[in-house]
């Protein structure tokens, strides 16, 4: 998967249009600033776009496929035209399936509940808690985390040749690190999998905001997403791709929708004919805002150019990279090195801070939103930080004295939305912190670190 850097400003488009781009918020020194929104990974601001289509449709808004009046009937054929749009945006197949859950997560502990007997999963330990954690009724392998994308495959194609009894085999692989940003070799991988007669599925999560996703053409079997990273709220996500294993296991969760027949039996029990189709897994009243949102999203983006996003994005990655190079005080997280493709999410630690009070620092005295924590992927940051895995830092704990490793660390992300004004300042308040300290103290109040408002200002 190759990676398109802008060679000029002039190649650089305009950000899209976001809700929140003129929300001030307080700092603790006073005043207001306009918020830099820079935690994309966690959660994208919605799409302008995206909002007013759900403001366009709500008045309009009925149940789908449970009524034969126009609302009911509109919003059916909304529902079900989102699924044709999301559909043609991961590229899939004819005969391959689209279905609606709340999340990546929901897709994929669909998808763990739906493996046939004796399959064996693949998961390297580098992956999101969403795709690490789902396989528990399952035969798991966890693969150690690979230093280059070649280790990667050959790690894989060894543990799939020694699988023993050589039966069902599932695959799972990030597109895109919520840690590092780094792009994972999902082709390779897929063609490794399906050599070996294992299935791969694709979390998505990170990769489809800012990459093309194409189900056929990178050969992988499944593709889960969620809105909420895509820039469209409400609560919706995706799990895409072949309908064999989910055709033949019994129903996600049991209700309405998912049943074609009930009927009761002469010996007082119920006979059900489930669906064969997608409603098979979407029991219950669909979130059809969510999907909407969603279906929107992706033709949004289909329609700004993948190629002009991708290139700004990478002018904002350089940008970001080369500003924290010129603090000796900061080490950026890598699992490929340097020069590994990868998309706008940069995780860092800064030498002599505790990295949740650098965060909090960031947002009370700034007005810039990051995150900080090990990031639902705990093996993966101990990894890249030497840390022990029964370690856990927090706002409290002493700062980090030189040459002493984070337990934690600090992530700032980005997309389509952001403004060039975000990454300066973001830079910006990097360099003096680091350079004058933090101007207020802080504290840790229900598990988060805050400002200390009761203390002196420092």
């Amino acid at each position: 998967m190759s990676v398109v850097t802008a060679a000029s400003d002039r190649s650089v488009c305009a950000p899209l249009p976001v809700l929140g781009k003129d929300v001030t918020v307080p700092l603790v020194t006073g005043g207001e600033v306009t918020y830099a929104a820079l935690d994309y990974a966690a959660s994208a601001p919605a799409l302008q776009r995206v909002w007013d289509d759900v403001a366009a449709y709500a008045p309009y808004y009925g149940s789908v496929h449970r009524g034969a009046g126009y609302l009911s009937q509109l919003s059916t054929d909304l529902f079900e035209s989102s699924r044709a749009t999301v559909a043609e945006f991961l590229g899939c197949r004819a005969e391959d399936q689209v279905i609606f859950t709340r999340s990546t997560t929901d897709s994929l502990n669909l998808l763990a509940a739906v493996l046939p007997a004796d399959c064996q999963v693949f998961v390297f330990e580098t992956e999101h808690h969403a795709s690490l954690l789902p396989w528990r009724d399952a035969r798991v392998t966890y693969l150690n985390a690979p230093r280059t994308p070649a280790q990667a495959v050959a790690t894989l194609e060894r543990a799939l040749a020694d699988r023993d009894p050589y039966g069902p085999a599932l695959v799972c692989v990030t597109g895109a690190s919520n840690v590092t940003g780094e792009l994972w070799p999902v082709r390779e991988l897929a063609a490794a999998a399906h050599a070996h007669g294992a299935r791969i599925v694709l979390d998505a999560a990170q990769l489809a905001p800012h990459h093309p996703v194409d189900i056929a053409e990178l050969d992988v079997d499944w593709v889960a997403f969620s809105g909420h990273k895509l820039y469209a709220p409400f609560g919706s996500g995706v799990l895409a791709g072949r309908a064999d294993w989910l055709r033949d296991a019994e129903p996600y969760l049991a209700g309405g929708g998912a049943s074609r027949t009930v009927a009761r039996r002469a010996d007082g029990g119920v006979d059900v004919e489930w669906h064969t189709t997608a409603a098979r897994h979407e029991a219950g009243s669909p979130n059809v805002i969510g999907v909407y949102s969603i279906a929107s999203a992706c033709k949004a983006l289909t329609e700004a150019g993948f190629d002009e996003l991708v290139a700004r994005e990478q002018h904002l990655v350089a940008t970001v990279r080369a500003g924290l190079a010129e603090v000796p005080e900061v080490k950026v997280l890598s699992l490929f090195g340097d020069d590994a493709p990868r998309v706008g999410v940069i995780s860092f630690v800064v030498e002599g801070w505790n990295s949740s009070h650098f965060a909090a620092a960031l947002s009370a005295e700034y007005g810039i939103g990051v995150r900080d924590g090990l990031f639902c992927a705990h093996p993966l940051v101990r990894t890249l930080l030497g840390s022990d895995p029964r370690e856990v830092g927090e706002c409290g704990a002493p700062e980090a004295a030189p040459g002493e490793r984070s337990l934690n660390a600090i992530r700032v992300s980005f997309g389509a939305g952001t403004p060039d004004e975000h990454i300066e300042r973001f830079l910006g308040a990097v360099k003096e912190l680091v350079g004058q300290g933090a101007r207020w103290k802080y504290r840790t109040e229900d598990g988060r670190c805050v400002p200390d408002r009761g203390a002196a200002q420092l």
